[in-house]
């Protein structure tokens, strides 16, 4: 018998025992949790026969609580969990192995990795460790050779004598074999050859040593990455979040603790399945548009980041200015929010118009008294609460009126001058009245809004300007002043706005809107202004920080790497660190070279590709939109024969979208994709450029990418990244003459 099949029957006979085992550990389980929902139901049935429903006294009432926390405690241990991920290992328990001697030690442990811990708690034995464990990185981070590993203990050295990858489907061992380096071509060739699902899926047998650096980072409050496109960010930061849970068993960090900020609500759904598979509850997930939102209630219109993206788009194609863009440039500036600091400053020492107040011919605050107690504010209280106390101070020496009293008597008034409430005491409505107008009368300078102070902002003329004496203005900025008040007079705010406003509120207001965050994950990073993360710093002042972007993706900013050093500068976290990802695994050579030259000369250093080829990207014209639409539905139907499972027609903004998905739908069956408009289907869509980032598809097919429609780079930086969707097949129409950018 030679070695490789020695070796063979051996791993086949670890299967076997490793699948015995995970067989009695279901059977086990399940019986637990039959014992458990037995128990549950007993609880919540001994507390509903034995205790009142109604309590009636103090007594009756500790009894029912004595009953809820049995109950509870049965609720929080009944968890089902372990035995799904149980079921999970049953097709294939693991994918990797090494042989490792701890040093001082001799005898060899045989080192199984999957994506969950298998241990017999009756003896000890690990048949498989989790991925995350502190001995798994051995695994994605070093060669054969001497090692060494964080444990909770400290350092831990010793010498690995053999690495093994295993393909595990069924519960049947297909292939195995031995590998200097943790990730063989063989491996990954296989694994980024298979086609796109309609959910993003864990890649913990093909994880990268650069990329389980920044899984596995504990060191660093704030840790930036800048990746490439099909580097794998996002992946690389949910399994990074996982990572986190599974360390929070001693930190307490749980799904709940854990934000992602998501480009958009598609891209949200697209990466909602990693988190289960990897056996942890998904955390909270937002985009931007509905934090602003949400904050204010519709009040100024309901502009989303697709409307403001479509409006450029648009704006580009018919004028040669870019008036709006200097607008976005400006209000997402560093040097706009300098100008709102200064304004928030400015209102509290010069706008607000404090008063001497009288109460029945008797002084109780001057006007400079009550303005000194607002500005010593040492302990930073928001300048909304600051002016509420003051409000209630003056209230409680007029009258010993909680609150709600004073609204009771404010809707008496409101009565009798309707005629429909008869009082018997004309004094008595009187002294109600006289409370009633003292109350508004200090409300004049005890009320502050966000609104009111932003509209004041470009309403008062040359406020602004004389807030923003020694910083650099946009050339437009008296059209963009003029611009802003008209929105503003007619309720409605841009895109761009709602950051500044957000801003405002939380500095006057304080922050009410999140609490309970330990870490934020920001995705896209590139896609948010300066001003954004400022907000993000004030919402979650007290968390650490993940942070992914590409700043080749950027669509409607020219930016580069010192966007990274303006994010570190404002979250102001103690310890930061920046890596880099410059290997892309999503597409094949050959279009990677396509996607590359896009990009023009001077910005195609620090790239590799993984060496996969394919077939070289097709630029081909057509006489027509007819001719185009026909092309397309022949392909989707080609590529569909040939077992692709995903093919995207890539339109450049949602409008054309609509037209082509209408002039499609009809001759072929395919799922159009809105900016609020869920899930990802296998199959074949129609989306926008804009939206498509993020996604991967097996088959990109990019429509009418000619002269007029590609020509600024702004519509390259739209061309690069629809071209950048795709894994296996890249195929671009034109009529007319061709973009200058292919």
């Amino acid at each position: 018998m030679d070695g490789y099949q020695e070796n063979y029957q051996e791993e086949i006979e670890y299967l076997r025992k490793t699948l015995a085992f995970i067989d009695e550990e279901v059977e086990t389980e399940a019986k637990n949790l039959d014992e458990k929902k037995n128990d549950l139901i007993t609880a919540k049935k001994d507390m509903y026969e034995n205790t009142v429903h109604i309590p009636s006294d103090f007594e009756s009432l500790i009894d029912i609580n004595l009953h809820l926390m049995q109950v509870n405690n049965h609720v929080s241990s009944y968890d089902t969990r372990r035995i799904k991920n149980l079921k999970k290992m049953i097709n294939s328990p693991y994918f990797g192995r090494f042989d490792f001697i701890e040093k001082g030690f001799n005898e060899k442990e045989m080192i199984y990795i999957g994506l969950y811990n298998l241990m017999d708690r009756n003896t000890g034995q690990v048949y498989v460790y989790d991925w995350r464990a502190p001995i798994s990185s051995v695994f994605y981070r070093y060669e054969l050779g001497e090692v060494m590993y964080d444990t909770p203990a400290g350092i831990s050295r010793g010498d690995v004598s053999l690495k093994r990858q295993y393909q595990i489907q069924d519960s049947k061992l297909k292939y195995f074999f031995d590998c200097s380096v943790r990730i063989t071509d063989e491996i990954l060739q296989e694994v980024l050859s298979h086609n796109t699902s309609a959910k993003m899926k864990n890649i913990v047998e093909t994880i990268q040593k650069e990329q389980d650096v920044i899984i596995r980072d504990r060191d660093h409050e704030l840790l930036i990455v800048q990746g490439v496109a099909g580097s794998g960010k996002t992946s690389i930061a949910l399994h990074r979040i996982a990572f986190l849970l599974y360390e929070g068993l001693n930190s307490n960090l749980r799904s709940k603790d854990v934000i992602i900020i998501s480009p958009n609500s598609v891209f949200s759904h697209y990466i909602s399945s990693v988190l289960p598979e990897l056996g942890e509850e998904n955390v909270r997930q937002s985009i931007f548009d509905d934090l602003v939102l949400n904050a204010f209630q519709g009040r100024f219109g309901e502009e989303t980041r697709d409307m403001q993206l479509e409006s450029l788009i648009h704006s580009r194609a018919e004028t040669d200015n870019d008036q709006r863009q200097q607008c976005i440039d400006f209000k997402g500036s560093r040097v706009f929010k300098q100008i709102l600091d200064r304004l928030l400053w400015y209102y509290a020492h010069r706008l607000i118009a404090f008063e001497d107040v009288y109460y029945n011919g008797t002084i109780l605050a001057t006007r400079q008294q009550l303005k000194n107690r607002f500005l010593h504010n040492e302990i930073g209280i928001p300048m909304a609460k600051q002016l509420k106390i003051i409000e209630t101070i003056l209230l409680k020496k007029v009258h010993p009126l909680q609150k709600k009293r004073l609204k009771r008597l404010e809707k008496i008034v409101e009565k009798s001058e309707g005629h429909d409430f008869e009082i018997k005491s004309f004094s008595r409505l009187l002294a109600i009245k006289q409370a009633v107008a003292f109350r508004e009368r200090i409300q004049n300078f005890t009320k502050v809004d966000y609104g009111h102070l932003y509209k004041l902002l470009f309403g008062n003329p040359g406020l602004l300007l004389k807030l923003s004496q020694g910083l650099m203005l946009p050339d437009n900025i008296e059209e963009i002043i003029s611009t802003t008040l008209q929105n503003l007079r007619k309720g409605r705010a841009h895109y761009e706005d709602y950051a500044p406003l957000l801003y405002l509120k939380l500095k006057i207001e304080g922050n009410e809107v999140v609490s309970g965050i330990k870490h934020v994950v920001i995705d896209e990073a590139q896609d948010y202004t300066p001003l954004q993360y400022e907000v993000f710093k004030i919402l979650y002042h007290n968390a650490t920080y993940t942070v992914l972007g590409d700043i080749r993706q950027t669509i409607e900013r020219t930016i580069n790497s010192s966007l990274y050093d303006d994010i570190s500068e404002i979250l102001n976290k103690g310890k930061t660190i920046k890596l880099n990802l410059n290997k892309g695994y999503r597409s094949t050579c050959e279009i990677n070279t396509f996607t590359q030259n896009l990009l023009g000369e001077g910005n195609q250093h620090h790239y590799c590709s993984i060496e996969r080829y394919g077939e070289e990207p097709k630029v081909i014209r057509r006489e027509t939109l007819e001719e185009i639409d026909k092309s397309i539905i022949e392909d989707i139907e080609n590529y569909t024969e040939q077992g692709y499972e995903s093919v995207a027609v890539i339109c450049k903004t949602q409008e054309e979208a609509e037209k082509v998905f209408r002039r499609l739908e009809t001759s072929v069956q395919l799922t159009l994709i809105k900016p609020r408009g869920g899930e990802i289907i296998k199959g074949a869509l129609v989306i926008p450029t804009y939206m498509a980032k993020g996604l991967e598809f097996d088959v990109v097919i990019i429509y009418d990418v000619n002269k007029e429609n590609y020509v600024s780079n702004f519509d390259r930086q739209l061309l690069y990244i629809a071209c950048t969707r795709a894994l296996h097949r890249l195929v671009v129409y034109y009529t007319g003459d061709k973009s200058p950018w292919i």
